[in-house]
């Protein structure tokens, strides 16, 4: 998989053979997003059992890594069962990551129709092919508008404090020469108000009502979007429903350690003995929500439940 920690400046691939190596990878944020976990994960179930480890262990410690994003937890449990059924972990590793791909091409498909020519988008982290094997869940619409002529221009969150946003969503925009810019996260009720169309995020889990976890400052954007009028959608496959969790209140919050705000580049920056809190995530509400794009089209958030019946998981 390629190091996410070194781009954009470094492009490098790590090699893998133990299950243990992908659980690092994942804590320490090698491989980062959702989708791109769940897959990292389903590859790490078949390590596991090519290496004839305990799948059980294996389980508990792929899913300890990182508590908010519930494509881990899917990943884990489809790979379990297709094991325990007698497939072949590598064909179900493989059909994994492919399923993954489709289903973010079709968000792009039908998140594309809601953007129209000239419109100015903001997203926020990086919802992108990095973080989903390919396409994206929020950048998949960017994409496909982009690629069908639409004129259209991006504003990029710097996402603090690990700064996804710049280094990594900007790095896939600019690869593809979609017109964009890095803004500083607290710049962005300054550019909604001068003008955005819409808003458009991931998500690392989303519940039964539609409340849904993403990267950390995602809430405030969501708040500002309701107060100026501008549509704010969250993409995400239906890996990424929980529908064992009612409401938000409920979704796990993963706290990540000090030194990601205190220091840069291992200097600290920090006054010596301030704290910091540093969460990896907050949860928003689904009222704010204008549709979440999924591979099956937009749903209305009041009902998803509904929208998901006979829908495969």
């Amino acid at each position: 998989m390629l190091d996410q920690k070194l781009l954009p400046h470094k492009v490098q691939v790590v090699k893998m053979t133990t299950h243990h190596q992908v659980a690092e990878a994942i804590r320490d944020m090698t491989v980062r997003g959702a989708p791109a976990i769940g897959v990292a994960a389903a590859y790490g179930m078949l390590l596991a059992s090519n290496n004839r480890e305990d799948l059980e262990a294996a389980t508990k410690e792929l899913k300890g890594t990182r508590p908010t994003a519930f494509d881990l937890f899917f990943a884990v449990d489809h790979m379990k069962a297709k094991i325990a059924a007698g497939i072949d972990p590598i064909r179900a590793a493989d059909d994994y990551a492919d399923t993954i791909v489709e289903r973010c091409r079709r968000i792009g498909e039908h998140g594309e129709r809601l953007i129209k020519d000239g419109d100015r988008i903001m997203t926020h982290c990086n919802a992108g092919a990095l973080a989903t094997v390919d396409w994206g869940t929020a950048l998949a619409p960017i994409r496909e508008a982009w690629r069908k002529g639409k004129e259209i221009f991006v504003y990029v969150s710097e996402t603090r404090p690990r700064l996804q946003g710049m280094k990594l969503t900007a790095f896939e925009l600019m690869n593809e020469g979609i017109p964009h810019a890095i803004i500083p996260d607290g710049a962005s009720g300054h550019f909604m108000r001068e003008g955005v169309d819409l808003i458009i995020v991931g998500a690392d889990r989303i519940a039964a009502n539609g409340d849904f976890a993403n990267k950390i400052g995602t809430y405030e954007k969501a708040v500002l979007a309701k107060e100026l009028g501008v549509p704010f959608y969250t993409a995400a496959p239906l890996s990424t429903f929980d529908l064992s969790i009612e409401r938000g209140e409920d979704i796990p919050i993963e706290y990540r350690g000090e030194e990601e705000v205190t220091m840069i580049d291992g200097v600290r920056i920090a006054p010596i003995g301030s704290r910091a809190l540093n969460p990896g995530f907050d949860v928003t509400p689904s009222k704010y929500l204008s549709g979440i794009i999924t591979e099956n089209g937009v749903l209305d958030p009041k009902d998803i439940r509904e929208s998901l019946k006979g829908a495969r998981l």
